[in-house]
């Protein structure tokens, strides 16, 4: 597949990537199908951008028991694989999928690969480009896409489901990948043991001078195949430098995978329940964000900031960053309003 994946991301014509067209591939095979039968599949994988309903949910609007609705899933499911026309529609991205599953070290995070299909649908596409701002657009390609995956090439891939090592990740179906689970432990133990937030450099750099590296070296780098597509990393949906990531497809993979192993808004690695990595409170993203900038800040750029970078969905007031940064013995008043962190005064 120069390969066809290279070609594409390579040319990024319009009539090429529509055959990883996860949408149009879905609407084809789906138009095989009954109208309920339709809804109830759209509904039950949140193709239209939604989060997934339940059986009970979808069983109230067409007056069906949840066992019923199980049932049309299934079945709907069943007789899609059935068609004639299936491996057709989906060749292409099933051989995508293979080649981006090798290169990655054999396993790769789900959401991660739903990304990286969704940048070469969406960004690459001269078409479609305009759309790729549009979150709800974008959480509908990867909702299609994940049911192509999961649902429609299960007899080569398989979902292991979060574990006490990896978070929801597809791999070959029979491959062992145990020199994977043995880096990821050491991994994370190292990481745990520095208490300190690592950029992708810095942990790419410990990833490789670890005891469990060197042992399974030669079995990582057979993975790799040289695929170049840095294009699709250039996107803002990966924190990172796109040569970086390119160049290392296998361990960054790897580190996108381990379960408990998270990156915050900044792209800086650590422990998913860590203040900096996932902050809870106003106060943890104050901190945050006057570590980032480097500078004092007034108050009121605080909030607007917070709210810019969206840690989570709830909005920062002014009044009650203000009334944090009074209360916090880590924070200084530098003049009327403008704060900074009481450990730059070391």
């Amino acid at each position: 597949m120069e390969n066809l994946l290279e070609k594409i991301i390579k040319e990024e014509k319009s009539e090429e990537l529509g055959r990883l067209d996860a949408i149009n591939i879905v609407n084809s095979l789906f138009s095989e199908l009954l109208e309920r039968e339709r809804d109830v599949l759209t509904r039950r994988f949140g193709l239209k951008g939604d989060k997934s309903e339940t059986l009970e949910k979808i069983g109230g609007l067409h007056k069906l028991t949840r066992e019923r609705v199980r049932q049309i899933e299934a079945a709907s499911i069943r007789k899609i694989k059935k068609l004639e026309s299936l491996e057709g529609y989906i060749s292409d991205l099933k051989q995508a999928v293979h080649k981006l599953l090798a290169e990655h070290g054999g396993l790769i995070r789900r959401d991660y690969l739903l990304d990286i299909l969704t940048v070469i649908a969406l960004e690459l596409n001269s078409e479609k480009s305009g759309q790729a701002g549009d979150d709800k657009i974008r959480e509908s390609y990867k909702n299609h896409f994940n049911f192509l995956i999961s649902k429609l090439m299960g007899d080569d891939l398989e979902l292991v489901n979060s574990n006490d090592r990896f978070t929801p990740s597809f791999k070959f179906k029979n491959n062992e990948v145990t020199h994977l689970e043995e880096l990821a432990d050491d991994l994370l133990n190292k990481v745990e043991g520095l208490k300190k937030t690592l950029n992708t450099e810095e942990l790419l750099e410990i990833l490789k001078k670890l005891d469990t590296y060197n042992k399974h070296q030669e079995k990582l780098q057979n993975k790799i195949e040289g695929l170049d597509i840095e294009p699709v990393f250039k996107s803002q949906v990966f924190p990172d430098k796109a040569a970086l990531i390119n160049g290392n497809k296998v361990l960054y993979s790897l580190m996108q995978a381990v379960k408990n192993l998270e990156q915050n808004r900044y792209g800086e690695w650590g422990i998913a329940d860590w203040q900096e990595i996932k902050p809870k409170t106003v106060n943890d993203k104050i901190y945050l964000i006057l570590k980032h900038e480097g500078k004092p800040l007034h108050f009121t750029e605080i909030a607007n900031k917070i709210n810019d970078i969206k840690f989570d969905k709830k909005k920062a007031n002014a009044a009650t960053v203000h009334n944090e940064l009074i209360l916090d013995g880590r924070y200084v008043l530098i003049s009327r309003g403008t704060y900074g962190l009481k450990e730059w005064q070391k």
